[in-house]
């Protein structure tokens, strides 16, 4: 009986070393790959954070999905697998993708994401890998920027408009003075001219009137003359 136990041994050994000869044997080995920067608004609300992994020689089962964060001075434990937080962080996973949705955005998510992948039945140092991290920056809105570019665009423009105005006025007072300033002396020649004329006129009948009545009252003398020397 004991020798039987002993031959089992030896089969399982020999068995156990062919199959690791023939690479049956744990090689579990798991690469993840992060996006080295991403930037975001936080007027988005929320923002998906990527994680690629392969896996060669590891089991079909699905892998842990790990998610941290790293902060100046400390990290935090985000979804190890389960979130602390499920209203702020959410894991999705499709295939060899996974990803990290953050919501309820502010500046203060800035930091240092790092995914990690495990798969927890496999021995090998291998199985259990992180990714560089992906750095996240997330900015106020623009709105305050947008509105004092709105602003001084439109007092450019008006300033612009101003100017255009006033040019344009220079330039139509340039051309057209000169013909009003001619137009105005022809005018007043002409005035005086019509004035030299209507008094010349009046000083010509008032001579003809002065005339006519010294031919109407000339017989009526030289008849008192006769008259006063037949007498």
């Amino acid at each position: 009986m004991a020798s039987s136990n002993k031959l089992k041994n030896v089969l399982m050994l020999v068995f156990d070393w062919i199959l690791y000869g023939a690479g049956v044997a744990d090689h579990c080995q798991v690469t993840v790959t992060q996006p080295r920067f991403q930037q975001a608004d936080s007027s988005m609300n929320s923002v998906s954070l990527t994680c690629t992994f392969s896996a060669s020689g590891c089991s079909s089962s699905s892998p842990e999905v790990l998610w941290f964060r790293y902060l100046t001075n400390t990290h935090q434990d985000l979804c190890t697998p389960g979130c602390t937080d499920n209203q702020k962080y959410k894991v999705q996973s499709s295939d060899n993708n996974i990803l990290l949705e953050i919501k309820d955005l502010t500046v203060n998510d800035s930091a240092l994401y790092i995914c990690g992948i495990a798969f927890s039945n496999s021995d090998s140092p291998l199985s259990k890998q992180t990714g560089d991290g992906t750095v996240l920056t997330v900015t106020e809105p623009e709105k305050q920027h947008s509105n004092g570019k709105l602003i001084a665009m439109i007092i450019v423009s008006t300033l612009l408009f101003l100017y255009s105005s006033a040019v344009l006025t220079s330039f139509v007072v340039y051309k057209v003075k000169p013909k009003l300033l001619k137009k105005c002396g022809k005018d007043q020649r002409e005035n005086k001219i019509n004035s030299g004329r209507k008094v010349f006129r009046a000083i010509a009948q008032e001579l003809q009137k002065q005339r006519y009545v010294r031919h109407c009252q000339q017989p009526d003398a030289l008849e008192d003359d006769t008259v006063y020397q037949n007498r």
